[in-house]
């Protein structure tokens, strides 16, 4: 959830938008968006995919690295 974060985070202030002002543009609650930036674990993917869907993205499946 690190990688999400980082990028939410990085495309916000890429788009120039506050914390606040991106949550009223995706419709989610600025308290989740600000857990979504933290790296909060336990968050509901449609509400991710609103956050997402602000920069063209939503998410999918991505290979996990095998150890060798």
């Amino acid at each position: 959830m690190d990688d999400l974060a980082g990028f939410v985070r990085a495309q916000r202030r890429q788009a120039g938008l506050t914390q606040a002002e991106l949550a009223l543009k995706a419709g989610v609650g600025l308290r989740f968006l600000r857990e979504l930036e933290q790296g909060k674990q336990s968050l509901r993917t449609v509400t991710i995919n609103s956050v997402l869907a602000m920069f063209g993205k939503r998410l999918g499946p991505v290979d996990i690295p095998r150890e060798p």
